[in-house]
């Protein structure tokens, strides 16, 4: 086997009077893909950090094979020292010839290299920071959370992107199915140690579970150990000093043992402050539209929403989930068709931005409002510091302002915030972001209890599958398809549904065409296009007889063997003469849209 390209051993680093890393290790050889998982501080950040050479470890070595290039993508980029996306994506490039793939990856990532870096979204920040680290084609990539901030088009195409990559790849994420499908090796962070499993994180779960039920006997026996051991002392005969003496040692030692053992840290108490019911019928939606500067947001949309159903919002970034939230909820009115809200509704909101957190308050000012020391919770009062215990917070945390709390701390806090107030309808926006996988799983189990009804919007696919029971997604601009399940059953029927898109879209198309016009609209078709209407049923036709033929001669088993080249052209025909058949087709149902338009 050859040499590792990255070697950690021993690893130790102390924050404050704090050991975050006690006995770290890792070795990445060729090729290799690493996930490191592990509980929000458990230090997986900064043992990147180490890897890729930034922090300086207390105790241990850190060894990279001569001649290995390796590139970091933060958790957080920072491009305010650059004026363009495109002079932070260049200076990535130093040390290394390559660069010759920006301009695709500019394009897969909907960048523009000329954009200021002034007002970028967290979502072009990290997009920047993906070309400017995948561009040089290292030996080792190192990404701390790559799919924060992304929308589902974007986090599939990365996938498939480090899929085909020859980089070792050293990857943070709380994405399961990202993990799932990228990950062959799993490195555990725990309780400032690591633990390698030769398999991908499809597999680490069971595994954790079985290795904390074997910690857990081993620690039981060793508690009834020591009571026996303590019963000796106390009621034992005396009769040979030395033996004594030495058992009285073993005991201090067990005793010594359990009081350095590190225990797993606890699950947050996720509970939600239980509102009045609402009606049967929370929202009907009818046929609503929203266009912004002529642009279709949402077009001819209905749903009806009821208590107790669980919905997912999917799309891409800008595709109008939000705005279609807002019209759920009553929070902004559609230009077309009617919502009709049911009765008692008490909405609970959760933003992706959490906007409603201001920097400068201290934890304990952000989940009391700076009243009190006590958290109100539905009808009942709660001391801040216990609640806070509750959200995994520390007590010593309670004077920290929110600007220095992480990522996942924030999202807590968020949760914490929403969670106080009495609803019984429960608003998500993005909520996964930097959470833990433990924290999301308690999430989730939170959504299932929840005595009310659920809209979320969240690109985490597996997070969905978990939770919803009926999906929203988004498929052309302005047109948005309700579907049975989750995500994996949204894609499942989605091949069924694309006859009935495209004529929506078609009818989208011909509205627009009739109305965009200044000038008066014709009242008919004219003659070239009624024309066409008459004459397109034909072309279908002889079209759709090619194909038959075709198809037959394909089906012959010896042509292939025969002639090669004859049966590449008439394949080649047949997938040019099905294109001009969706054409005819599209032709014809435009006309017909227009027609009735009209």
């Amino acid at each position: 086997m050859s040499p590792p390209l990255l070697t950690l051993n021993n690893i130790a680093l102390t924050f404050g009077s704090t050991p975050l890393l006690t006995d770290a290790n890792m070795m990445v050889y060729s090729g290799d893909r690493l996930c490191v998982v592990g509980r929000n501080g458990s230090g997986k950040s900064t043992f990147l950090k180490l890897a890729a050479g930034l922090i300086e470890p207390d105790a241990g070595t850190r060894f990279v094979k001569p001649g290995v290039t390796a590139r970091y993508l933060p958790q957080e980029p920072n491009l305010s020292q650059y004026s363009t996306i495109g002079d932070y994506i260049r200076s990535g490039l130093e040390g290394a010839e390559q660069g010759y793939k920006i301009p695709y990856y500019l394009d897969a990532l909907d960048l523009d290299e000329s954009s200021s870096t002034a007002h970028l979204s967290g979502g072009e920040s990290r997009r920047a920071a993906l070309v400017r680290t995948l561009a040089t084609e290292p030996d080792i990539l190192m990404l701390d959370e790559p799919t924060n901030h992304l929308d589902l088009p974007a986090i599939e195409w990365l996938e498939s992107e480090l899929s085909s990559m020859r980089s070792a790849i050293i990857l943070i994420s709380h994405d399961r199915r990202f993990l799932e499908k990228l990950s062959r090796k799993t490195i555990w962070m725990d309780r400032g140690e690591t633990r390698d499993i030769d398999s991908g994180f499809a597999e680490f779960e069971n595994w954790r579970d079985n290795f904390l039920e074997q910690e857990e006997l081993e620690r039981h026996k060793l508690d009834r150990k020591i009571v026996r051991e303590q019963h000796w002392i106390v009621h034992g005969v005396s009769g040979r000093r030395k033996r004594n003496i030495r058992r009285v040692k073993e005991l201090a030692s067990l005793r010594q043992s359990v009081n350095d053992q590190r225990h797993v840290k606890g699950n947050v108490q996720f509970a939600a402050a239980e509102g009045s019911r609402s009606g049967k019928l929370v929202a009907e939606l009818n046929n609503i539209s929203k266009f912004f500067s002529e642009r279709p947001i949402v077009y001819d949309f209905s749903i009806r929403i009821m208590r107790g159903e669980r919905i997912g919002l999917v799309g891409p970034n800008g595709a109008g989930k939000t705005t279609l939230l807002k019209m759920m909820i009553g929070h902004l009115e559609p230009d077309n068709g009617s919502i009709k809200h049911g009765s008692n509704l008490e909405p609970l909101i959760v933003d992706q931005k959490r906007e409603s957190l201001n920097p400068d308050w201290t934890l304990s000012e952000a989940l009391t409002d700076g009243r009190s020391e006590n958290v109100i919770i539905g009808d009942k009062s709660v001391h801040v510091q216990r609640y806070m215990k509750d959200f995994l917070f520390l007590p010593e945390q309670a004077r920290t302002p929110v600007h220095a709390l992480s990522g996942g701390e924030r999202g807590r806090l968020q949760l914490a915030r929403g969670l106080r107030l009495a609803s019984n309808l429960l608003v998500l926006d993005e909520p996964t972001n930097d959470l833990d996988l433990e924290t999301l799983d308690l999430l989730q189990e939170l959504i299932a209890d929840y005595d009310g009804t659920v809209l979320l919007v969240s690109h985490d696919r597996d997070f969905l599958d978990r939770t919803v029971t009926r999906t929203i997604a988004f498929e052309e601009p302005g047109l948005w398809q309700i579907y049975a399940g989750g995500y994996t059953d949204m894609t499942r029927q989605r091949g069924e549904t694309r006859t009935a898109l495209k004529e929506k879209t078609i009818h989208l198309k011909a509205k627009k065409q009739a109305t965009s016009s200044g000038s008066q609209p014709p009242k008919k078709l004219s003659y070239k296009h009624q024309f066409r209407l008459e004459q397109i049923p034909s072309e279908i036709k002889y079209a759709e007889k090619n194909i038959a033929e075709l198809e037959i001669t394909l089906a012959d088993p010896e042509l292939f063997t025969s002639d090669p080249g004859a049966f590449t052209k008439t394949a080649a025909q047949l997938e040019q003469m099905k294109d001009k058949l969706d054409m005819l087709e599209t032709e014809w149902l435009e006309l017909e849209a227009m027609k009735d338009t009209l």
